[in-house]
């Protein structure tokens, strides 16, 4: 039960997609811009964002692809400076800069782009396992465990993806969440069937993100692993950072963090032994009090 009630509204950006999002807080508190992962939802955010209303406004954007917002057909529309733009009109609509930017999964992916790329957009970066892009390409190159980890994104890329994983129920779907179905304590009936509503709406846009990246193990069908370069001026993050990192993560082991203060100077790392990917769901009141801790200094 979250303490603070939650309201959503739209935004159309400039560009002409439109962001459908939730919100808690009241709207003159300091701002906090949660983007979430896949298979989630700005939903995943509700407790979280609860928990941290009375203190700021947080925002939580259902990302391009994820209904209701803006789902373009073209896998070329999910390429990573096609989401970056989004987040950044968003955060100019919002009024930029905002006190902060957390995010999850693949919304760390634009969030470790964006504070690289655009650090007078945010004062403070908070990330919750999500792998920085320099670790992960080195982890898939390298690491065996990585690459078999990861093995599940080629099969996301599949044509017929979209078919199978909203079969018998979404069966392949559940287990992403680490057990079967109704096996996590956490995945109440009241929250599978959020999931159930947003898989619905549809899944092409959610596995466009995994099929317009490079950033997967490379096959023998697919090399665009090996050919990626990545300039570390450009992906060097200077802005404050937390990461809070669970290390029960099946599909990010830990080994993603080492190395990371190479490419975040400014780096607090809390680990979380025990505490899976889906930490947001899991620990929602640790995760509330670490950004509370790391955003509440300014």
């Amino acid at each position: 039960m979250t303490a603070t009630p939650i309201e959503t509204f739209c935004v159309e950006l400039p560009h002409g997609i439109r962001l459908s999002c939730r919100a808690a807080g009241p709207p003159q508190a300091p701002v906090l811009l949660l983007l979430h992962g896949f298979p989630e939802a700005a939903f995943a955010w509700d407790e979280v964002m609860g928990l941290l209303g009375g203190q700021f406004r947080c925002v939580a954007p259902n990302l391009r692809g994820y209904a209701p917002s803006s789902s373009p057909a073209e896998v070329s529309a999910y390429r990573a400076r096609h989401l970056v733009q989004d987040i950044a009109a968003l955060i100019d609509a919002l009024g930029a800069p905002v006190s902060g930017l957390v995010a999850h999964d693949w919304g760390g992916a634009l969030a470790w782009n964006l504070a690289a790329q655009h650090p007078q957009l945010l004062w403070r970066l908070a990330i919750i396992n999500s792998p920085h892009p320099a670790t992960f390409l080195r982890e898939l190159r390298h690491n065996p465990a990585q690459q078999q980890a990861s093995a599940y994104m080629n099969f996301l890329c599949r044509p017929d993806a979209e078919a199978l994983l909203a079969e018998n129920d979404f069966a392949r779907l559940w287990p992403f969440f680490g057990a079967p179905p109704g096996g996590a304590p956490w995945l109440t009936e009241a929250l599978r069937q959020q999931y159930r509503e947003v898989w619905r709406a549809g899944l092409s846009g959610p596995l466009n993100y995994y099929r317009a990246s490079p950033l997967r193990p490379a096959t023998s069908e697919d090399a665009a692993l090996s050919q990626l370069v990545l300039d570390p001026a450009q992906v060097t993050v200077r802005v404050p950072t937390l990461v809070v990192w669970g290390e029960a993560d099946v599909a990010l082991p830990p080994a993603l963090l080492d190395g990371l203060d190479a490419y975040v100077p400014q780096m607090r790392l809390q680990r979380v032994p025990g505490a899976g990917h889906w930490i947001i769901h899991e620990q929602p009141a640790l995760v509330a009090d670490a950004l509370r801790e790391h955003f509440g200094g300014r």
